[in-house]
């Protein structure tokens, strides 16, 4: 029971992380790129960074979305399926 119990606390934990994945690599590769930009560039300016941010992101969930969602409802069926084995 332990060892079905640790199997889905697993899957949960890299469900997550596949699913946190792709925005937090869009939102960290675009502030690289508008990090060197304003290091050429000698802009400063904070606020320069969160629209292209905020933009890669939408899009990275518009393109994934169908993915992501395909994603978090197997993991579900799959915990619906496997509940009543974790509580006898």
């Amino acid at each position: 029971m332990y060892a079905a119990l640790f199997d889905l606390a697993r899957d949960a934990i890299i469900t997550a992380l596949l699913l946190s994945a792709p925005p937090f690599l869009a939102a960290l590769i675009t502030g690289l790129i508008i990090s060197i930009f304003q290091a050429a560039t000698q802009i400063n300016e904070m606020t320069l960074t969160f629209v292209p941010k905020f933009i890669a992101v939408v899009l990275t969930l518009i393109v994934m979305g169908p993915w992501m969602g395909q994603t978090i409802t197997d993991f579900t069926l799959r915990l619906m399926h496997e509940l009543p084995q974790l509580i006898t």
